[in-house]
């Protein structure tokens, strides 16, 4: 092996190691403590998780991003029909959409973020424009969204799992 060849190799070798050992931010979902899901999680990551209210049946969202200091951070929130205990404003703006009512500039820190997915209700979270069903099984899961750091060999079962399903 020539010195630049194995310069090459080394420099490749190295690099791998780092890319896998390196810790990265993640927008880990766990249920328990399994990670469940992963996605990346740097500042400015931004998702969407929307369900079915169970009384009026109809989808509610909300949205989210990672903050500068790897917080989670609700930024709006949009639904069709007011209920008991729904403000009737939140946030900097509140307007209709097309039968939306749309509320935006909350940006209120909800971290660690934890949900009840329950089957009924059909949680699912919008992460890049790809769904990801959250509901499952009875009892319904207790999932938490939160940011960690952690190197890619972690990260990578729950990583590939949301493109899986």
């Amino acid at each position: 092996m020539t010195r630049k060849t194995w310069l090459i190799a080394a420099t490749v070798a190295i690099l791998g190691i780092a890319t896998v050992a390196y810790p990265l931010p993640w927008l880990v979902v766990r249920d328990g403590e399994q990670w469940r899901f992963a996605f990346p999680g740097w500042e400015g990551t931004t998702f969407t998780l929307r369900w079915m209210h169970s009384v009026e049946k109809e989808d509610w969202e909300e949205w989210f991003k990672v903050t500068d200091t790897g917080a989670i951070e609700i930024t709006g929130t949009r639904f069709k029909t007011f209920g008991a205990g729904v403000p009737s404003h939140a946030g900097k703006e509140t307007h209709l959409d097309n039968g939306w009512v749309v509320m935006t500039g909350i940006d209120r820190i909800v971290d660690p973020l934890a949900v009840q997915a329950a089957v009924e209700e059909h949680y699912r979270m919008i992460f890049a424009g790809h769904v990801t069903v959250l509901s499952h099984g009875d009892p319904p899961p207790i999932l938490e969204f939160a940011v960690e750091k952690a190197p890619l060999w972690r990260a990578l079962p729950a990583l590939i799992r949301p493109w899986l399903s």
